[in-house]
C-alpha cells in the first residue's frame, strides 16, 4: 500500500480522496495555485505544495509542477479527481516514467476511449450497443450529407475529442446541416486543437444513462448499475440519480453485465463509467469516461461502498475489494450539483462566502470545500458543492432533498440552489418523467 498520495486536484474532489486517505493511514499531499493559497484542500492535507500562478495552465495543468511536487513530497501515488489531468494519457505515461504510480487506468486505455470514435469501435467490438453513425470522422460537408440522408435526421455532429457538451450540434434537417457542421468543427478546433467531427443519429426524447463499472486491471470486471444523469443542459448534469426511475432490474442486469464483461475483457484498472442515451427501451453507447464521476456518490450511497478507496487499492496492486454478487442496491440516492452561478444564464459569479450552513440529518450528504469568508476564485469552475441524499425509496430521497435545500445557506454570491428549490416543485421532477432535453425547455418556459 502507498505511504503517501499526492492529490492533483483542487476544491471538493481533493477532499473527498483526502478524506479516504485519512481513513485509510495514508498521508496525504495537497497542491494549490497562488490563487488557492486559503483553499479548504490545502488545509486539511497533511502537506501542501504551491505548484504555480491562479492560471489552470500555469499550475494544475502544469504536469512538470505535479511530478517534481511528488519527488519533493516522496509521494509514491498521484491521485487526479476528475477534470484536469484526470483523462490526459501523456500525463499517465509521465508519471510512469518517472516510477509513479497513477490512481486510475492505464495510459492505454485512457489513449484508446478518449478518442470518440476509437471508444465507439471498441465498445462495437466488445458487444456494447451503439448510437447508429458514422463509421470514423467525417472529413467534408458532400460527405456529411451523405452520411446524413442514408442514416435520416435529425442527426447530430460530435467532435471526435470532444466533452462538456463543446462541439455538439444538431442539425434538424439538410438545410440546418451545413452550419452546424461547420460550426461544430470550429469549436472542435478551438476547444481541443482537434477539428475533425463525426456524425450520429440524434434521439428525440432520450435519457443518459450511465453504468458504473470497476475492474482489477487482470481481467476481472464489476458494474455498480447505472446512475440517471437526464436532468442537464447544454450537456451538462445538474441532478443525477440512482438507480434510475426508468430502468428495471432485468434491464439493470443485462447492460450491467455487458459492461462488466467488457471492461474485464480489456484488463481495465480502476473506476470507469459507461454512459449511454436510453430510448424505448433500448440502450445506445455514447463514450466511456476513464475516471471518477462527478456524481460517484450517488452509487456510494446505495450500495454502501467507497470508491476512492477501491480505486486507491487497486492501483496498490492489492485484489478488487468487491465481488457482484456482493453488490445489491439499498435505497435511493439523489445529487443536486451547487455551483457558484447566476441563474437563468448560468453565469459564473465568484466571490466571497458571508455565511455558509451545511444541511445535515438521516441520509445527507454534502461534498464542499465552502467555509465562512473563503473566496471563489474566478479562475476555475463553478461547482461549489455536491448535496447528495439517500431514502428508503424516490420519494423519501425527494422529500429529503427538499429538506435539506431548506437549511443549506450559501450567503454572499449566487447559487443554484433556489433553482433546485423551483424544480422539486413539478410534477416530471416528482415523478421521474423527464428527458435530456427537458431542462432546458423548462428554462425557456420559465425565464423565456
Amino acid at each position: 500500500m502507498f505511504d503517501k498520495i499526492l492529490i492533483a486536484n483542487r476544491g471538493e474532489i481533493a477532499l473527498r480522496v483526502i478524506r479516504a486517505c485519512r481513513e485509510m493511514g495514508i498521508q496525504s499531499v495537497a497542491v494549490h495555485s497562488t490563487a488557492d493559497t486559503d483553499a479548504m484542500h490545502v488545509r486539511m492535507a497533511d502537506e501542501s505544495v504551491c505548484i504555480g500562478p491562479p492560471s489552470s495552465s500555469a499550475s494544475y495543468l502544469s504536469m512538470p509542477a505535479i511530478i517534481s511536487a511528488c519527488e519533493i513530497t516522496g509521494a509514491q501515488a498521484v491521485h487526479p479527481g476528475y477534470g484536469f489531468l484526470s483523462e490526459n494519457a501523456g500525463f499517465v505515461q509521465m508519471l510512469e516514467d518517472h516510477g509513479i504510480s497513477f490512481i486510475g487506468p492505464t495510459s492505454e486505455h485512457i489513449r484508446l476511449m478518449g478518442d470518440k470514435i476509437t471508444a465507439k469501435e471498441t465498445a462495437k467490438s466488445l458487444g456494447i450497443p451503439v448510437v447508429p453513425g458514422s463509421d470514423g470522422g467525417v472529413p467534408d460537408i458532400e460527405t456529411a450529407r451523405k452520411v446524413a440522408g442514408d442514416m435520416g435526421y435529425p442527426v447530430i455532429i460530435k467532435a471526435t475529442a470532444g466533452g462538456g457538451g463543446r462541439g455538439m450540434k444538431v442539425a434538424k434537417d439538410a438545410a440546418a446541416l451545413e452550419t452546424a457542421f461547420r460550426t461544430a468543427r470550429a469549436e472542435a478546433k478551438a476547444a481541443f486543437g482537434n477539428d475533425e467531427v463525426y456524425i450520429e443519429k440524434y434521439l428525440q426524447k432520450p435519457r443518459h444513462i450511465e453504468i458504473q463499472v470497476f475492474g482489477d486491471g487482470r481481467g476481472k470486471g464489476i458494474h455498480l448499475g447505472e446512475r440517471d444523469c437526464s436532468l442537464q443542459r447544454r450537456h451538462q448534469k445538474v441532478l443525477e440519480e440512482a438507480p434510475g426511475p426508468v430502468i428495471t432490474a432485468e434491464q439493470r442486469a443485462e447492460i450491467g453485465g455487458i459492461c462488466a464483461r467488457a471492461i474485464g475483457e480489456m484488463g481495465y484498472r480502476g473506476a470507469g463509467t459507461i454512459e449511454f442515451l436510453f430510448e424505448d427501451g433500448q440502450f445506445y453507447f455514447i463514450e466511456m469516461n476513464t475516471r471518477l464521476q462527478v456524481e460517484h456518490p450517488v452509487t456510494e450511497a446505495i450500495f454502501g461502498v467507497d470508491l476512492v478507496r477501491e480505486q486507491i487499492r487497486v492501483a496498490a496492486g492489492l485484489p478488487m475489494d468487491l465481488e457482484q454478487d456482493d453488490l445489491s442496491i439499498r435505497g435511493h440516492a439523489i445529487e443536486v450539483r451547487i455551483n457558484a452561478e447566476r441563474v437563468p444564464g448560468f453565469t459564473p459569479c465568484p466571490g466571497r462566502i458571508t455565511q455558509y450552513h451545511a444541511p445535515g440529518g438521516l441520509g445527507v450528504r454534502i461534498d464542499s470545500a465552502l467555509y465562512d469568508g473563503y473566496s471563489i476564485p474566478p479562475y476555475y469552475d463553478s461547482l461549489i458543492g455536491k448535496l447528495i441524499v439517500h431514502g428508503r425509496d424516490r420519494p423519501e430521497a425527494l422529500a429529503r432533498l427538499a429538506r435539506a435545500l431548506s437549511e443549506l445557506i450559501v450567503d454572499g454570491v449566487d447559487t443554484t440552489i433556489p433553482l433546485f428549490r423551483d424544480l422539486l416543485q413539478e410534477p416530471d421532477i416528482q415523478s421521474g418523467n423527464y428527458s435530456i432535453h427537458w431542462l432546458e425547455r423548462w428554462l425557456e418556459q420559465r425565464f423565456g
